[in-house]
């Protein structure tokens, strides 16, 4: 049986991935003023820096509907394929359940919650991809799939809280304090859910490399396959140097950089930077 395997498009994966591992994406909502637009394909995080920047405010998410799900799902089963879609988790948005009833009125389709966001969730679809270019079936890939999303490690370092306050996640008091002692959040995925952890002090480049020398120092339980560095606009020098300090601790097979979607940028805005990872 022929394998496809789609993602919605919180995953974060580059272009230049997803045509290598053959991935169809399957964009969320994004809506701006009056307008509901398809993330990545009617709307970039460029548009939404711009609407922040005029109006004050955040676009928000939606996710497909099942309508949408039933569209993609019947498409590539007409075609012959089994199918294994992935979610962002299902504590997050609606896509994960609007996935699971079109695919139960479809039949073939195994849909794995991601359990994560981003390149989280992306890592678990190139698992996928890898899985299948080995011959297993879709009920095995989601089994192994779904058994490994308790083992990525998702981060990142917000610059500024602005946006987190926007999005009713801060309040205005906690942001201005934080902004006036210049502190940078970092966030991680834990079961599913995004948690406020250790907070950091000064300049968001310092800030970055103290960040990733933290992860990484002392570890021996993390999975060289492959890395991500996910980031909101941030300079090519940090990026460069965030690369640089990665390979001083270990000697991944991949460091794979990307850009952030709307989901992510919606959520933390610019300059906000993080290392995805697999533990062993």
């Amino acid at each position: 049986m022929k394998i496809k395997l789609i993602s919605d498009s919180t995953c974060d994966l580059s272009p230049e991935l997803i045509k290598k591992y053959d991935i169809e994406i399957l964009p969320l909502y994004v809506t701006i003023g009056e307008e509901h637009l398809l993330d990545g394909v009617e709307v970039t995080p460029d548009d939404i820096y711009d609407y922040v920047d005029k109006s004050g405010k955040l676009p928000s998410t939606a996710a497909p509907n099942i309508g949408n799900f039933l569209e993609v799902f019947k498409k590539y089963r007409n075609e012959g394929f089994e199918v294994v879609h992935f979610n962002i988790s299902g504590d997050f948005s609606s896509s994960y359940h609007n996935a699971c009833a079109a695919a139960e009125e479809v039949g073939g389709v195994y849909v794995v919650d991601s359990r994560n966001l981003s390149t989280g969730q992306g890592h678990v679809v190139l698992y996928g991809a890898e899985l299948a270019a080995q011959g297993k079936s879709a009920r095995e890939i989601c089994e192994a799939c779904t058994a490994i999303t308790s083992k990525v490690e998702a981060s990142f370092v917000v610059d500024s809280i602005d946006y987190l306050r926007k999005g009713g996640r801060c309040s205005a008091v906690a942001a201005l304090g934080a902004n006036l002692l210049k502190l940078k959040p970092c966030i991680e995925v834990i079961d599913g859910k995004m948690t406020p952890s250790k907070k950091y002090r000064g300049k968001i480049e310092k800030v970055i490399l103290q960040y990733v020398e933290e992860r990484l120092a002392g570890r021996n339980d993390i999975d060289t396959h492959r890395i991500f560095v996910t980031h909101t606009r941030c300079d090519k020098e940090v990026v460069d140097a965030v690369k640089k300090k990665i390979a001083e601790h270990f000697d991944f097979d991949e460091i794979l950089e990307t850009t952030a979607g709307c989901t992510i940028t919606s959520h933390c805005g610019p300059y906000t930077l993080g290392i995805l990872f697999i533990r062993k």
